[in-house]
């Protein structure tokens, strides 16, 4: 598993697998350490949707009959570069097929013999990527993919699914512009890629599009830095990107990597509510 940047979740939050949904988890609130303002950020429950913008300093939302208090930016956009290798031990979900929410088992290694008659288990595709779910308000590196956090708003957690089916597929020069689906994406294509995978677009952009698109600033979830040249976007603290830089496994294609240092020269722009 690739060098991540992870912050503290400092509360446990419980999962419930009953709900058909893909937001079936239940609605709890997590406080969390917040990387881009030093302070604490109370998590939206599950399913919710943020205000627009960075929410402001103080801002108050409704959760049933709790009351959350938002400080800054929920999503951290910037943090130290690891050098060294850092894995996720915390618990791990799955939505299954049916929109529940079940304990997620890793599949067994591609080259197990099953039985007499060797090969995969019946049904499961090679490439199939599991909808994986964990605890708290930030998303985690699991085996090379990316697992939405529970309590985040259900078009959040749909595009870090998304993410997952293009990463690790090469870098082509406008990729992923044709159509959503390519052989490999560019740095425009793996975003428009994402933000298609929540139906919040429906045709890709360019990054000079990118410039303009959704509102201005950093957003509480998501945000997407684009410029004439290039693009890319963080999601609930970790970023999609087909630079390798400040990555220090060096990979050029669609990764999640760590959040960069700095995002200078760029344009920032989010998703509305998000």
């Amino acid at each position: 598993m690739k060098a991540r940047t992870l912050w503290t979740t400092l509360s446990t939050v419980a999962l419930v697998a009953s709900a058909p949904a893909l937001a079936s988890a239940a609605s709890v609130s997590t406080t969390a350490t917040s990387a881009a303002t030093g302070g604490t950020t109370a998590a939206p429950t599950s399913g919710s949707t943020s205000g627009k913008g960075t929410g402001g300093s103080g801002a108050t939302r409704k959760a049933g009959k709790a009351a959350l208090t938002v400080v800054g930016p929920h999503a951290p956009i910037t943090g130290k570069i690891q050098t060294q290798k850092l894995e996720y031990k915390g618990r791990i979900f799955e939505v299954g097929p049916t929109g529940t929410v079940v304990p997620y088992t890793p599949p067994q290694p591609v080259n197990t013999i099953l039985g007499a008659t060797g090969g995969d288990p019946v049904g499961t595709a090679a490439d199939t990527k599991p909808e994986l779910l964990v605890p708290g308000s930030t998303a985690e590196m699991i085996e090379g993919q990316a697992a939405a956090p529970e309590a985040a708003p259900k078009a959040v957690k749909q595009m870090i699914w998304a993410a997952n089916e293009i990463v690790g597929k090469p870098y082509i020069y406008g990729g992923g512009h044709a159509s959503f689906k390519s052989a490999g994406y560019d740095c425009s294509g793996t975003v428009s890629y994402a933000l298609h995978g929540a139906s919040l677009i429906q045709t890709p952009m360019d990054s000079s599009e990118m410039e303009g698109w959704g509102e201005g600033g950093v957003g509480r979830w998501v945000t997407i830095f684009a410029n004439p040249g290039h693009a890319y976007m963080t999601i609930a603290g970790l970023r999609l990107d087909t630079s390798p830089v400040e990555d220090p496994v060096g990979l050029e294609g669609p990764e999640w990597r760590p959040l960069r240092s700095e995002n200078a020269g760029f344009v920032k722009r989010h998703p509305e509510e998000l």
